[in-house]
């Protein structure tokens, strides 16, 4: 997907964010900031891939801090509280036991920020209202389709904390009798999930964990690793949690496969390229 006007605050706040966790020192962030800048006005243009932007710039912050897991607390935490909730979230699936739940308990993973949460909020309310409400695009019966006539899935997952959740819809993928790949990213970037987050909240119970050979935001076809481009080529069913796989998955062609994205439409550029409203819910078929 390419980069709209909005993006660009975008960019600054995610820059500002990474240096903050990156580093104290002052003068070095005003450096690097004075690099993005550059880079920025050098390359933000109409038809600049938004994925590969944002992927530069953070490695750009990486190299010049030395700090090459900006993240990390905020990744560990954020597993350990969505695991603190879990017990919960399993009630309420008890309850309503369909696809359609354990769906929408995945893309509730997707809106909610488990890093910004404490243990005295009530997410267990959130997660209830957020259960109530429908999703605005909903092909359940062609993505159950899909889980009734493939042996097997390809599940690229966001952030830590959401995997945590994401768990749960892979547990009811299962119930399919289908083989599941997990793909996480090789190298930090943001809070997505790598290896060892993925070990941790589990994944690995429910299918292999492979990673795409790259620390991007989101999926950038032109830096996933050979061995990984084997793996995508070889899998006609596909399942994308999360804006960033979004943005990637759309610069390429997907003619051949079924690819379905499930996630929140959070800021406006997304939502204007998939005709929606800000905050809707999404499960659909590319």
């Amino acid at each position: 997907m390419k980069i709209s006007y909005e993006c660009g605050p975008c960019f600054l706040r995610q820059a500002r964010e990474a240096l903050d966790l990156s580093t104290d020192d002052e003068l070095l962030k005003m450096e690097v900031m004075e690099d993005i800048f550059k880079f920025l006005s050098g390359n933000f243009k109409v038809d600049t891939n938004s994925n590969s932007t944002g992927s530069t710039m953070h490695a750009m912050i990486k190299q010049k801090t030395g700090c090459y897991d900006p993240y990390r607390k905020e990744k560990i935490e954020g597993n350990r509280i969505a695991l603190k909730y879990l017990p919960d979230v399993r009630k309420i699936l008890d309850e309503d036991d369909s696809l359609e739940s354990y769906v929408k308990i995945a893309i509730i993973g997707n809106i909610l920020d488990f890093g910004a949460f404490t243990l005295d909020d009530d997410i267990e309310s959130v997660i209830k209202n957020s259960l109530k409400k429908d999703l605005v695009i909903k092909d359940i019966e062609e993505f159950e389709n899909a889980l009734e006539n493939h042996d097997k899935v390809l599940y690229l997952v966001d952030n830590t904390g959401e995997i945590v959740f994401d768990k749960l819809l892979l547990s009811k993928i299962k119930e399919y009798d289908l083989d599941i790949t997990v793909a996480v990213k090789s190298e930090p970037i943001l809070n997505d999930a790598c290896m060892a987050e993925a070990l941790d909240a589990g994944l690995d119970e429910y299918g292999e964990i492979v990673e795409i050979g790259c620390g991007t935001v989101g999926y950038v076809d032109s830096q996933i690793s050979e061995e990984f481009r084997e793996i995508f080529d070889d899998h006609t069913f596909v399942i994308s949690k999360g804006m960033g796989n979004y943005e990637g998955l759309t610069e390429i062609d997907l003619v051949d496969k079924d690819v379905f994205f499930l996630l929140c439409a959070k800021c406006n550029t997304i939502s204007k390229h998939i005709g929606v409203n800000l905050h809707d819910m999404l499960l659909f078929k590319k």
